[in-house]
């Protein structure tokens, strides 16, 4: 199939005694299906029993009525994966469960489970630490390595111990996390993955990282978590702290979430990431102009941009694709003739309407330069005479360190090759980026406040040189049950 652009996962919670919370939460995680399909998974309280059930596959593969029925409770948080770190396997599923050390004057163990959307960049060292002072791994994630440094944390309550965590994990991390008690939501100090507040019409919350799982369940925007804030949801309803203080750093919202990741009907930083695309092709229209008869955008990425493109030149706007929607998310591989066909298994031409027309055509990205040479070619089968190639945001120079599948130098064609080189190497008659300046103004989030790593160099935080997405690996990973069950005490 043809690469893409893939980012860690989605994240949900919700505190609901008197709903289905597991329903609801499934209907959250379909609304966040675009940010990983590999696998799903929702955990579950009572009050006195945690309930967990993962698996590999889509949100509707896996959960079914009698799933649902098995995951009883009044709180619940769920996710969605794609792998940034660990390989796409069962035991790497999440929410992920581990068992917690006795808070400071009681007896009592405790348990967590952890949803976590991001990527942490020093896991591996702290992961050495807490294995150095006794503590067994069970997956090859990162994720787990934040589980254990708050259940293996100090102090006299769980804000307590996400405040050591906060402290010391380096990198991106918006996590839910679900308690026998309560849910909790919480960001990393620079705010880099999104998670926002929702609240239902029976003045239940509920926690998403993009506000279109909100809008499917009916519930009302209450606001963003801050970085480095904690927020608690129980029975005496919401709750927020910083445990180490408002964070000193400054925000670093991922630009990438304007530009591809989130849907465009989701609201980040108050902007609607639909008008956001749109004002990115009317700046890449002023930057890079061109002659041509119709401008149409590459499903659905590049349709927002091509709408803008179009509104500012002039140029009529057409669609020029038809996309089949389904073709990446089977688990039948095609075979070798079909493989060799690539993209043209998920876009077909409209070729009546494009013979004999100058295009120009629009993107949101090139990232390692392997898909948009089949795009240009397909194009000029069909009869296009001219294709000139518009992307929405800069050239990515710089690997991705928080949760893009974009870890190697190697791999990106804009840190090796000119934009004449890859217009060259797609097949087009021009290329033309939007300039950083135009991406970011776009955007209406101030520069400063903005991570933009990935297309400057420029990160918020240290990272290191590489980023191997399986460093954590190693050894054979005990096996873990796809079953609904009850935790507690198992």
């Amino acid at each position: 199939m043809t690469p893409s652009l893939r980012e860690k996962c989605g994240v949900f919670g919700i505190y609901a005694p008197a709903e289905d919370v597991a329903r609801l939460t499934f209907f959250g995680l379909f609304a966040l299906q675009h940010r990983g399909q590999e696998s799903a998974g929702i955990a579950t309280t009572d009050g006195d029993e945690l309930y967990v059930h993962t698996e590999m596959g889509l949100v509707t593969q896996i959960f079914d009525e009698d799933v649902l029925s098995a995951l009883p409770g009044k709180a619940a948080i769920g996710h969605t994966r794609y792998s940034t770190s660990g390989s796409s396997i069962l035991e790497n599923c999440q929410p992920l469960l581990v068992d917690a050390l006795p808070f400071a004057g009681s007896d009592e163990s405790s348990q967590l489970l952890l949803a976590h959307n991001g990527n942490i960049v020093n896991a591996g060292p702290l992961r050495t630490e807490l294995q150095a002072r006794g503590v067994e791994f069970a997956t090859t994630t990162d994720s787990e390595v934040i589980a254990r440094m708050v259940a293996n944390a100090p102090g006299e309550s769980w804000e307590d111990r996400f405040g050591c965590m906060l402290a010391r994990a380096k990198g991106a991390y918006s996590l839910t996390v679900l308690v026998k008690d309560a849910i909790f939501g919480l960001r990393d100090p620079h705010g880099i993955r999104p998670l926002c507040i929702g609240r239902l019409d029976g003045g239940d919350y509920v926690f998403a990282s993009e506000t279109c799982a909100l809008d499917h369940l009916g519930a009302e925007f209450v606001r963003d978590v801050e970085p480095g804030e904690v927020v608690r949801i129980d029975s005496q309803g919401l709750t927020s702290t910083f445990p180490n203080g408002r964070p000193s750093e400054r925000p670093a919202m991922c630009i990438f979430e304007y530009v591809y990741f989130a849907r465009p009907d989701s609201v980040m930083s108050g902007e609607l990431i639909h008008n956001a695309r749109v004002r990115m092709g009317r700046e890449l229209a002023r930057e890079h102009p061109a002659e041509a008869d119709l401008v149409i955008g590459v499903p659905d990425s590049g349709t927002r941009g091509a709408i803008g493109y179009s509104l500012e030149s002039g140029i009529p706007y057409a669609e020029g694709f038809v996309q089949n929607r389904y073709v990446a998310r089977t688990f039948i591989q095609p075979d070798q003739r079909l493989r060799e066909l690539g993209v043209q298994l998920k876009l077909n031409p409209l070729g009546a309407l494009l013979k004999g027309k100058r295009l120009v055509v629009v993107d949101d990205t090139i990232v390692r330069g392997t898909t948009n040479p089949p795009v240009v070619a397909m194009l000029r089968k069909a009869g296009a005479a001219e294709v000139h190639m518009r992307i929405h945001s800069p050239p990515v120079v710089s690997p991705c360190f928080y949760g893009v599948d974009m870890p190697s130098y190697a791999e990106l064609i804009g840190a090796s090759k000119s934009v004449a080189e890859i217009r060259e190497h797609i097949g087009a008659d021009s290329l033309g980026y939007l300039s950083l300046k135009g991406m970011v103004d776009a955007s209406k989030n101030p520069g400063e406040a903005l991570c933009t790593g990935c297309y400057s160099g420029e990160y918020p935080g240290e990272v290191p040189l590489e980023l191997d997405k399986f460093e954590l690996e190693g050894g054979k990973v005990p096996e873990r049950s796809t079953a609904s069950l009850p935790l507690g005490g198992e």
